[in-house]
C-alpha cells in the first residue's frame, strides 16, 4: 500500500487490473487494425470504435469485416445473430476524439517512429485518465513511443500476427515505465480475445521479427545472388523445411516496404548484421510492394 499511495503522490495514475475494459478503440483501419477491430467484437465482445481518418478506408473495413463473418455464417461456424451482435458493437469514425472515453486504445497505423510518436502524444492529450494506450508496432521502441506521453506506465506493445483472425499468438511487449497493471490487464484482454501470449523484451524487432525477417531478408539475397529461382527457394523451405509459407511469398504477403522498415530499424539499432538486401531496397523503390498491389516477387491477379 505505501507504493501505491507513494506512487499516487508523485502523481503516477495506475490502471487497476479489477477494472473491466468495456470500450476500446482502434486507431487505423487496414488489414490489422480492422481484423483486430473484428476479433474484439467477435471472440472477446468488446464495444469497438475503429477509427481512420479516411473515409474511404472505413468503408472498405466495414465491407472486409462483413464479408468475412459472412464466410464464416456460410460454413456454419457463426448464426445470423453471431454475425449482426458482432457488427454492432463495432462503430466507425474518422474523429480521433471518438475514443476520448475509451477504456483501451490500440494503434494499428503506419510503421513510422516518427508518425506513431505523434499519434501517442495525441492520444495521451486525448484520452481518459488511465485510459491504457497499446501500439501494435512490429519492430518500434515502445519505450521511445511512451516517452512523448505524460503517463508511460500506461503504454505496452501489443503486436498482432497478420492476419488477426487466424493467428494465435499476440506478443506482448512492457516499456521501460509500464506499469505490472497495464501488463496484467493486456495479457488478459488478449486472452478473452482467444490468444496465446508471449511476453518480449523491448527491443528491436521483438521476438517475431528479431528472428523472422533476417530469415526473408536472406532469401531475398540468396534469390539476387542467382541461388534458386523464386519458386525453388521458397518450395525448399516449405517441403524441405516444412515452413507453412516460403519467404519470398511471405515476404509479399507481409508487403515488401513493411520488411524494409523492419529490416532498417534492425539495422540502424543492432548493426550491419541486419543490412537490408539490395534487391528489396529496389523492389520497394519500384513500388513492387507485394500482394496488396498486385506485384511484388510475385505477380498477382
Amino acid at each position: 500500500m505505501l507504493g501505491l499511495r507513494k506512487a499516487a503522490q508523485s502523481g503516477l495514475r495506475f490502471y487497476s487490473s479489477a477494472v473491466h475494459i468495456q470500450t476500446v478503440g482502434v486507431i487505423g483501419s487496414g488489414q490489422m487494425g480492422s481484423g483486430i477491430a473484428q476479433v474484439l467484437a467477435q471472440v472477446a465482445k468488446r464495444n469497438v470504435i475503429l477509427v481512420d481518418s479516411k473515409k474511404e478506408s472505413i468503408e472498405k473495413s466495414l465491407i472486409n469485416i462483413n464479408n468475412l463473418l459472412t464466410k464464416q455464417l456460410n460454413k456454419g461456424n457463426i448464426t445470423e445473430a453471431e454475425k449482426s451482435a458482432t457488427l454492432s458493437r463495432i462503430s466507425f469514425s474518422d474523429d480521433i476524439k471518438s475514443v476520448k472515453d475509451a477504456d483501451m486504445v490500440i494503434e494499428a497505423i503506419v510503421e513510422n517512429p516518427e508518425i506513431k510518436s505523434k499519434l501517442f502524444q495525441e492520444l495521451a492529450a486525448i484520452c481518459k485518465p488511465g485510459a491504457i494506450l497499446a501500439s501494435n508496432t512490429s519492430s518500434i521502441s515502445i519505450t521511445q513511443i511512451s516517452a512523448n506521453t505524460k503517463t508511460p506506465e500506461n503504454v505496452i506493445g501489443m503486436h498482432f500476427m497478420n492476419p488477426v483472425q487466424v493467428m494465435k499468438l499476440v506478443e506482448v511487449i512492457p516499456a521501460l515505465g509500464t506499469s505490472q497493471n497495464t501488463v496484467d490487464v493486456t495479457l488478459q484482454l488478449a486472452k478473452e480475445m482467444g490468444k496465446t501470449t508471449t511476453l518480449s523484451k523491448d527491443m528491436p524487432g521483438f521476438i517475431a521479427n528479431r528472428l523472422l525477417m533476417p530469415y526473408i531478408n536472406e532469401a531475398v539475397q540468396a534469390f539476387d545472388e542467382g541461388l534458386g529461382t523464386l519458386e525453388h527457394i521458397d518450395t525448399t523451405m516449405l517441403l524441405g523445411c516444412n515452413m507453412p509459407m516460403g519467404p519470398l511469398a511471405l515476404a509479399d504477403f507481409i508487403g515488401l516496404d513493411t520488411c524494409y522498415s523492419i529490416m532498417n530499424i534492425l539495422h540502424t539499432q543492432l548493426g550491419d548484421k541486419y543490412r537490408p538486401a539490395p534487391l528489396l531496397k529496389r523492389y520497394v523503390e519500384a513500388g513492387r510492394l507485394g500482394k496488396k498491389v498486385g506485384h511484388g516477387f510475385y505477380l498477382y491477379k
